[in-house]
């Protein structure tokens, strides 16, 4: 759904001064004419992309700025962008991609790490085509013959799953603050169950490596339920979630990780794969590599 598709390029009109620029306006780069002190002569305006969220904003509690919302505006990337991935500080913390999400946000009041996995995925990949076209060409691992070979996805719209289907046929309800009621049968307890964001992930990572490093017990499994199970049986008292996690039967552990990541909204990079080598042909997920933002 991209949009401005013919604003890349040269504008008579005067750059605009930061107070009369629209929150929701393009950005644009001035050129002057040696010696003038006046306004530029002429301007690029950096074209913008509306995405469409996986999570169609339903899954955000209300007072958050997606709350039913359907689509996400952001900048097209540009070399700003590509400094930004490139910055060895930021790379070193972690943050490149983060910060370039970020930085590509139209509306400016968005968090980035406040955006819902699904959604931030589309995100990148939007990004991602944006700035270096929409094939994406980068080394595959046959699984028949084991061979490294160049192959090229298509990353130009990856579809959603469809995870109103599950809801309907599993009968799980999310209501209007997003929060979704999962029944676990073994030990017949509802749970309520809201979805990760981005800074969630980042805090179960973190704290997953604070263990290993401290050669402590992983834990993973659990944090990540403790970081999304709001509620048992209608009760979000802490203590009684706590105290439900130590006790969850293991059946109902693995049923609550596979009815979650099926209601997850996400898009789908698996796509078909054939080896140049062998021949072979399957299904394979798009491998996310470090050449993903940094191509050849």
């Amino acid at each position: 759904m991209s949009r401005n598709q013919d604003r890349l390029g040269l504008d008579n009109t005067p750059m605009p001064t930061q107070d009369e620029t629209p929150a929701a306006a393009t950005a644009a780069v001035g050129l002057g004419v040696p010696g003038d002190t006046g306004a530029p002569a002429f301007s690029w305006s950096v074209p913008t992309e509306f995405v469409e969220l996986p999570s169609e904003g339903l899954f955000y509690p209300p007072g958050h700025p997606l709350h039913n919302k359907t689509t996400i505006e952001i900048r097209f990337m540009t070399a700003k962008e590509e400094d930004i991935l490139t910055s060895r500080s930021l790379l070193k913390a972690g943050v490149a991609l983060d910060r370039m999400l970020q930085n590509i946000l139209v509306d400016k009041s968005l968090d980035v790490n406040s955006l819902l996995v699904g959604d931030k995925n589309a995100l990148l990949v939007a990004a991602r085509r944006t700035g270096y076209g929409p094939e994406y060409a980068t080394a595959v691992n046959c699984p028949s013959c084991y061979a490294t070979v160049e192959y090229t996805f298509d990353i130009s719209e990856p579809p959603v799953n469809d995870y109103r289907k599950v809801t309907e046929e599993l009968g799980i309800e999310v209501g209007q603050n997003g929060i979704a009621n999962i029944y676990l049968p073994m030990s017949g307890v509802n749970l309520g169950c809201r979805l990760l964001t981005g800074a969630d992930e980042g805090r179960i990572l973190k704290e997953a490596e604070r263990k290993a490093k401290k050669k402590m017990e992983s834990s993973t499994t659990t944090d990540t339920f403790r970081a999304f199970i709001v509620s048992v049986n209608g009760e979000e008292n802490p203590f009684t979630i706590e105290s439900y996690l130590q006790a969850m039967p293991a059946r109902d552990a693995r049923h609550l990780r596979t009815i979650y990541n099926q209601i997850v909204p996400n898009i789908n990079l698996t796509q078909n794969f054939q080896c140049t080598q062998c021949s072979h042909e399957a299904d394979m997920e798009v491998p996310l590599g470090v050449d993903f933002f940094w191509p050849k």
